[in-house]
């Protein structure tokens, strides 16, 4: 592409912040320490997990570059970094995750293949640019769209960014086009991370933020949108990124059994304390995040202190001090929620932690029933197992 160039190697990484947990060197796949991933509602760029697959793109002539619309509409139409800065900038506060945040716990019960992941594969920014609605239109897309009259029904990303896993070709995703063209979805081009230009481990020049979907269908280093009249056929949507049961293997999985996973389940993880943790007895802070996809709001976090037996209800907030409530309107609903609880911790003990959205969705008590041979969508219930202790050492 004119301006975006895809490297063939790993020789012009962009710098990185030495506390990342790095997962995976090439492609760079890094995760914040969890302590550092609550220090504050707004995850700072350097602290934003890094999931690549392939070497970061180069833009060499940041004038030169455009994205092209394409597909079932009237006319294609060549768009540059200037023409998507004239249309009305939005700003989304939106959590994004990856779908094997917490892959590292359920590969404990049995093994699965994907990155390593902790608990951090998870951050919250606001993102800058353009809603997706407002560049449809340039294209003849009306507003709350759902089929074109060329027979579109989905919006495809295409990525400047080359992996092996579609064979050296482009990484790409799409969502339904009744989702793109509706403002209220907040699907962006986003050009900005937390007021600043995006870096290039996040996608500058321009990237696809899909709030409330798993990070996956957020496309960095963005080259293409087409129209299409069928799901996206790339790798990433056919074979990978969907949920099986356990009982699903290597030698029996059909991918096409399955379709491809869109919106994030409800999800609570502990982040002060680690997996395995020894506290001195008396009062102990529990604090972590919880999120949730579709837009859905966080009704409530329970922690348990006796392994299960009793729960206290934490409190819940995105800005400090203010009582978080899932369906006010000053709740911004594509973002995580924090959320903290003190209690006394005289012995050791199992803590635990679980959610329920507003749509009174809930987490599942055990790993080994969501067990999937990819390792995604591990939300079940956080369990940190904590000696209580006077020494120091």
């Amino acid at each position: 592409m004119p301006g975006l160039t895809a490297p063939s190697d790993y020789s012009q990484e962009p710098p990185r912040h030495p506390s990342l947990q790095i997962n995976s060197k090439e492609p760079f796949n890094a995760e914040p320490k969890r302590s550092a991933l609550i220090a504050s509602y707004v995850t700072p760029s350097d602290f934003f997990y890094k999931r690549n697959h392939g070497p970061i793109p180069i833009v060499e002539d940041i004038d030169r570059y455009c994205v092209v619309i394409a597909g079932l509409v009237g006319q294609s139409k060549q768009l540059f970094m200037n023409d998507i800065r004239k249309l009305p900038k939005y700003n989304v506060t939106a959590t994004l995750q990856c779908a094997g945040n917490r892959r590292t716990a359920m590969s404990k019960t049995r093994t699965v293949k994907g990155v390593g992941w902790d608990v951090s594969a998870i951050g919250n920014a606001v993102w800058g640019g353009a809603k997706l609605a407002d560049v449809l239109e340039l294209v003849g897309i009306p507003k709350l769209t759902s089929v074109t009259q060329f027979g579109g029904k989905h919006v495809e990303f295409v990525s400047i960014d080359r992996c092996k896993e579609e064979n050296g070709g482009p990484y790409k995703a799409s969502i339904p086009l009744s989702q793109a063209a509706n403002p209220e979805a907040d699907v962006l081009l986003a050009y900005e991370m937390n007021g600043e230009t995006l870096n290039r481990d996040h996608g500058y020049p321009l990237r696809v933020i899909v709030p409330g979907v798993i990070g996956a269908r957020s496309v960095k280093w963005l080259e293409a949108i087409n129209i299409i009249a069928e799901e996206c056929q790339g790798f990433f949507m056919q074979k990978d990124y969907k949920m099986f049961p356990p009982s699903v293997n290597w030698d029996n999985i059909d991918w096409s059994t399955r379709r491809p996973q869109m919106d994030f389940p409800v999800q609570c993880v502990i982040c002060s304390l680690e997996d395995v943790s020894t506290v001195k007895p008396g009062k102990v802070k529990i604090s972590g995040y919880a999120a949730t996809g579709g837009g859905r709001g966080i009704e409530r976090v329970d922690v348990s202190v006796d392994g299960g037996k009793t729960w206290m209800e934490a409190s819940r907030f995105q800005k400090k001090d203010i009582h978080y409530i899932s369906d006010d309107p000053n709740s911004e609903k594509w973002a995580w929620v924090l959320f903290e609880i003190t209690a006394d911790i005289l012995h050791s003990t199992e803590i635990i932690a679980k959610a329920v959205d507003s749509a009174g969705n809930v987490q599942p008590e055990k790993v080994e029933d969501i067990w999937n041979l990819r390792g995604i969508l591990n939300t079940s219930w956080h369990r940190i197992q904590v000696q209580a202790s006077h020494s120091s050492l």
